[in-house]
């Protein structure tokens, strides 16, 4: 009986940090973002100069029953000989009762500025929004009303300027404040606008030894700024580990592994900064696959590994 209370219990408390998450932070959290920035910023469309390919999922407050859990997919490359970049993110995303999901198309137009790139990004993206509440109107009365299936577009917009050693990106991926449920009057009902500032910089230690820190800005109407402090040591251009510290949340330990010029592997775990959730979970992981195509046998040489 006691077992069965305490499943009920953390299952509230899940919904509770759902509908936070909902009204505050509506975008898929990610600890490996450096080595993905295409989940912040459609600009990043095409810069891997190949067809790059890279799935991820996230297993977030594992031992806590109905924690979030995300599946991605993205694919972005080059248009041969022109200065545009393509992109597309697939991700699902599960809260509690609540499933998400999202399919963004992207488009990028870069021009050569310098010693880098400047490239301005567009996207379209089409969401789809389930919430069961009818299971677990057993446990509060409070929660049996209709379930919810709600769909609608939006639009975002980002700009990337990049070197072979430092970048600096900033991007709104929800531009639209639209509605998930059409029936509620709640505010924290509707999508609000997100917005990311990310940099970063590649410095060498030595002939063997890179440091490479990074910094994510994000914000949301109705939630404190959130920063995300990186910074990851390249060893022999062949391993990164990195340690991470997220405002409010958590420590992070990351680590790449770039296996052959096309194949890199990463894995994360977050580390809980809440007591009260750090009591009831045992930690966040995230597993990460990105794959380098290249357009034919005489580019293959555009394949290499990059710093961003």
């Amino acid at each position: 009986m006691r077992r069965k209370f305490l499943k009920a219990f953390f299952l509230l408390l899940v919904l509770t940090v759902c509908h936070h998450h909902l009204s505050a932070q509506q975008q898929a959290m990610f600890t490996q973002y450096m080595f993905n920035p295409l989940l912040l910023n459609p600009a990043y469309a095409g810069s891997h100069e190949a067809i790059s390919v890279t799935a991820l999922i996230r297993e977030q407050w594992v031992g806590l029953e109905g924690a979030p859990k995300t599946q991605t997919f993205s694919f972005h490359a080059p248009i041969p000989y022109r200065k545009i970049g393509v992109g597309m993110n697939i991700i699902h995303d599960r809260i509690g009762v609540t499933d998400q999901i999202s399919t963004t198309m992207m488009y990028a137009y870069r021009l050569k500025i310098g010693k880098g790139k400047l490239s301005m990004g567009l996207q379209a993206s089409y969401h789809n929004y389930r919430s069961f509440y009818s299971r677990v109107s057993a446990t509060d009365p409070s929660y049996a009303s209709e379930d919810v299936n709600s769909s609608n577009f939006n639009f975002g917009t980002g700009i990337y300027y990049y070197t072979d050693r430092w970048y600096v990106s900033a991007s709104v991926p929800q531009l639209l404040n639209s509605t998930l449920d059409n029936k509620s009057d709640d505010p924290d009902s509707k999508l609000v606008r997100h917005y990311f500032i990310t940099g970063g910089v590649v410095l060498d230690l030595n002939r063997f030894l890179k440091l490479k820190p990074n910094i994510l800005l994000k914000a949301v109407s109705g939630a404190p700024i959130q920063m995300d402090l990186n910074a990851n040591l390249l060893i022999y251009d062949t391993v990164w580990l990195g340690l991470s510290y997220r405002s409010l949340e958590s420590f992070d330990a990351l680590t790449q592994f770039q296996l052959t010029p096309q194949l890199l592997l990463g894995y994360s775990f977050d580390f809980a900064t809440t007591t009260a959730l750090s009591r009831v979970n045992s930690g966040s992981h995230e597993i990460s696959v990105n794959y380098r195509f290249s357009f034919s046998k005489k580019r293959r040489r555009v394949i290499c590994p990059t710093f961003f």
